[in-house]
């Protein structure tokens, strides 16, 4: 099993969410909550089981996670996909 810690960003590996970005809110035994800020806000994030995401090993930058809102979430997840565009466009 993959390291799994709150605040890693995560990717969707099943569902019909797949591939979507989240954050890890919190971790219950084989089940995480994740959140997206959005259609899933911290106060209802999605329960997934861990095999079936893909653990980014990396947090948000210069976040403390106990103060993170909605807003934070939201803009943490659309910079990283920004530069996951940006690798990409470069690679190619």
């Amino acid at each position: 099993m993959e390291r799994v810690e709150i605040g890693m960003f995560a990717r969707s590996k099943a569902g019909h969410d797949k591939g979507k970005l989240y954050i890890i809110l919190r971790t219950e035994g084989e089940y995480v909550y994740l959140t997206d800020g959005r259609l899933r806000p911290m106060s209802n994030p999605k329960k997934k089981k861990k095999k079936h995401i893909q653990p980014m090993y990396r947090t948000p930058e210069g976040r403390d996670l106990t103060k993170i809102t909605d807003v934070d979430v939201k803009r943490a997840i659309r910079l990283h996909e920004k530069e996951e565009e940006d690798v990409k466009s470069r690679c190619n």
